[in-house]
């Protein structure tokens, strides 16, 4: 499995991720899904948080964001075309809601 760990600061790297854009997703996602358990769906995307709230995760059947404290994020997926069509589920949510 491909592992992409890229923390934001000094090293900070041209296709980091956009932290206002991955929270407003997420809670696009607790606001308009469907809540089961502690997480909530929409459109083919999962959302919640862990025990405190300091870490974000979203996720699809192909590919899992961990975004948490300092904005430091984590992606695990097997082809970077699941990446991709990741991304686009997520900009979709964040147009369509």
């Amino acid at each position: 499995m491909l592992i992409h760990n890229v923390p934001q600061g000094e090293g900070k790297m041209k296709n980091d991720l956009d932290s206002r854009f991955v929270l407003a997703v997420f809670e696009k996602i607790r606001e308009h899904g469907k809540q089961q358990d502690e997480q909530y769906a929409l459109d083919g995307v999962k959302a919640w948080t862990d025990f405190d709230g300091y870490t974000v995760f979203i996720e699809d059947a192909q590919v899992q964001l961990r975004f948490g404290f300092h904005n430091q994020y984590h992606f695990e997926y097997d082809k970077a075309e699941h990446l991709e069509q990741f991304e686009k589920k997520l900009k979709q949510i964040a147009e369509k809601y």
